[in-house]
């Protein structure tokens, strides 16, 4: 398995998205994944529903849409493995190519085994990076590297 690196949004990133006043403040009911840290909230936590546009060239798929962060400073992921909040959840794997645009590896997995599915998109020619995101609603997740 090659080593894959699961990025959350950066500090930089985080502090723009937190001084922008467009944020919505949210108690966390609990379950709210958490963009800045790669897990869940838990119930009471404030949290920030902010838009967000992951790091891609500019091309005609780059997108902003919403993401709950903590709504103060957080000490950010463990590490860059995969969430364990987010295994058993299916997800969208989309591919996107050294110019940003969406590659035909692109796919789903069921949350059974994200780290074999992420590697065999990784692996197909030309991908060189993947986005993570929530299956029903689209939302972006994290950021997957090689």
């Amino acid at each position: 398995m090659p080593n894959l690196t699961m990025l959350a949004i950066p500090s930089a990133a985080l502090a723009a998205l937190r001084a922008d006043t467009s944020g919505v403040e949210h108690v966390a009911s609990g379950g709210e994944p958490l963009r800045c840290c790669l897990r869940d909230a838990t119930a009471g936590e404030t949290c920030l529903l902010v838009n967000y546009a992951p790091p891609l060239p500019v091309s005609p798929y780059r997108e902003t849409g919403a993401v709950y962060v903590h709504a103060d400073r957080c000490d950010g992921p463990a590490d860059t493995t995969y969430p364990m909040d987010w295994i058993g959840r299916p997800q969208v794997l989309r591919a996107y190519d050294e110019r940003g645009w969406i590659h035909p590896a692109t796919t789903t997995h069921d949350g059974r085994d994200p780290l074999g599915a992420l590697a065999g998109v990784l692996a197909q020619p030309g991908v060189v990076e993947v986005h993570s995101r929530n299956i029903a609603y689209g939302c972006y997740m994290f950021r997957v590297t090689r």
